[in-house]
């Protein structure tokens, strides 16, 4: 069912990740993940982030499809992003290419693009 419900691609080009305007990541190596009708996300390999601006937080989620989700507070100039990074450890066999990878909730500080 997973492989039907999710699909797994190498996003074209180059793509980008800024957190309250500072770029904290960009990578021609990313993946787009498409799940059901839900709007695509850009997972970003965890060596093309600059690992040192988040740091990880209790807070986890389960998706039956991809497994179990660990966060990441993102820190900012600003102040602390919470809760805005989110990666999976140990996904689930199907969507194995998202392990070691981290994707982002965008919005007025967070934004991911392609360049």
């Amino acid at each position: 069912m997973t492989d039907a419900y999710i699909t797994i691609t190498k996003a074209p080009g180059k793509w980008v990740v800024r957190a309250a305007g500072a770029v904290i990541g960009e990578s021609s190596s990313a993946l787009t993940l498409q799940e059901g009708k839900y709007p695509e996300v850009v997972y970003f390999p965890r060596e093309d982030i600059e690992m040192a601006f988040l740091d990880s937080t209790d807070k986890s989620t389960h998706c039956p499809h991809k497994g179990d989700a660990s966060y990441f507070t993102i820190a900012a100039k600003s102040g602390p992003l919470e809760n805005t990074a989110w990666s999976y450890e140990a996904p689930r066999e199907d969507v194995a290419r998202i392990k070691d990878h981290l994707a982002f909730s965008t919005g007025e500080k967070v934004t991911v693009e392609q360049v």
